[in-house]
């Protein structure tokens, strides 16, 4: 019921079922394994819902990068699946790498999650070294597929000034960067979840590094992480409840599971910026989907992804109640200052040495959408 105005998020979901569905069934034709073509349509999601630069330029180069990132990590986490010590060190160090690249804008935070999210795929399917090239050539597919709907097909965006997707202020220089500090606290919590993850089952551990990853995108400060962390196991629990009524009884059937699969899909897209709870509902049900149609759900995975994902929403709360804090109070008062900088900035404009013509400084301070300056 939230408003949509312009009905930019009914267009974005609809679009995006669109896309992926257009990956998967390209890779199903190109006679991809069922593994392979997974993964292609997780990669086509994660390109149109994570690339969120300013213009639709920016936007496919972005895209066009992911695999730059994601290659060199699937291939790490397929090499490491046998040796767990290395694998959980190696998974650290993407996190933390992942969530400091946030530092860079949109681009740095869309590559970051893309190869966070490939580790994390390896671990969901066992991946294995000799999948690779596969892999590799699905991902390929998928996200030419989903760019193919993206910036050719219906490309909406084209002639706009979309909002560019929210960044933490980037002021200061080592621990003082909110981007450093988030990378720190990140990685702390991963740690935790990566323990007790694996204390909870061997097998579902990274359900608990995921969550506490997942937390902290799109979060600048401690009161945002727990409240977001608090939202994601709500989501999760209801997920879970419409899991067993609807998904467990499919059994894996394809036409009935595509569909919800289809469902869901649009519910990620169309929730995600008014709702984080329905958002996770809408997860939690797509992935006990896919875990149908490899064959592996009942009951108990259900309630074991509930319980890893408390795990990582706990690691989160406790790396950002302890770790290096941001508080929401100097996160505040920072966007309220760069505000105040923007329009002071918007007010008094500057004239270049050696021209006779007024510009405006808007873009001094990082700010969005100039107005027209005035000679």
């Amino acid at each position: 019921m939230a408003p949509d105005p312009g009905r930019l998020r009914l267009r974005n979901a609809t679009r995006a079922v669109l896309g992926i569905g257009s990956a998967v069934v390209l890779c199903a034709l190109a006679g991809h394994t069922l593994a392979a073509a997974v993964t292609g349509g997780l990669a086509a999601l994660l390109a149109l819902f994570t690339v969120t630069d300013a213009t639709v330029r920016d936007q496919a180069v972005t895209t066009a990068a992911l695999p730059v990132a994601g290659f060199p990590v699937l291939a790490l986490a397929a090499g490491l699946h046998d040796h767990p010590a290395a694998r959980g060190a190696a998974l650290l160090a993407v996190v933390g790498l992942g969530v400091y690249a946030r530092r860079w804008g949109p681009r740095g935070h869309s590559l970051g999650v893309f190869a966070f999210m490939t580790f994390f795929i390896a671990q969901f399917l066992h991946t294995t070294t000799e999948q690779l090239p596969e892999l590799f050539a699905a991902i390929a597919l998928a996200l030419a597929a989903s760019s193919a709907v993206r910036f050719g097909l219906w490309c909406f965006e084209r002639g706009t000034a979309p909002a560019p997707a929210v960044q933490p202020p980037t002021g200061g220089t080592g621990l003082a960067r909110v981007t450093t500090r988030q990378a720190v606290q990140a990685t702390a919590g991963g740690a935790f979840a990566l323990l007790a993850g694996q204390l909870v089952s061997d097998q579902r551990w990274y359900w608990a590094v995921g969550a506490t990853w997942w937390v902290f995108v799109n979060t600048t400060s401690r009161g945002d992480t727990l409240v977001r962390s608090f939202r994601r196991v709500l989501g999760t629990l209801i997920g879970l409840g419409v899991g067993v009524a609807v998904v467990v009884p499919l059994e894996g059937a394809a036409v009935p599971t595509a569909a919800v699969v289809a469902v869901c899909t649009f519910g990620i897209f169309y929730t995600a910026p008014v709702s984080y709870t329905w958002m996770m509902l809408s997860v939690t049900v797509l992935a006990g989907s896919l875990y149908g149609v490899l064959g592996v759900l009942d009951t108990g995975l259900l309630v074991l992804r509930l319980v890893e994902t408390g795990v990582g929403a706990l690691g989160a709360m406790l790396a950002v109640l302890v770790v290096l804090p941001v508080t929401t109070h100097a996160t505040t008062d920072g966007w309220i200052q760069r505000a105040l900088r923007c329009v002071h900035a918007c007010r008094r404009p500057t004239r270049p040495p050696g021209s006779r013509s007024w510009r405006c400084c808007w873009g001094a301070y990082g700010c969005r959408s100039p107005p027209s300056c005035t000679r």
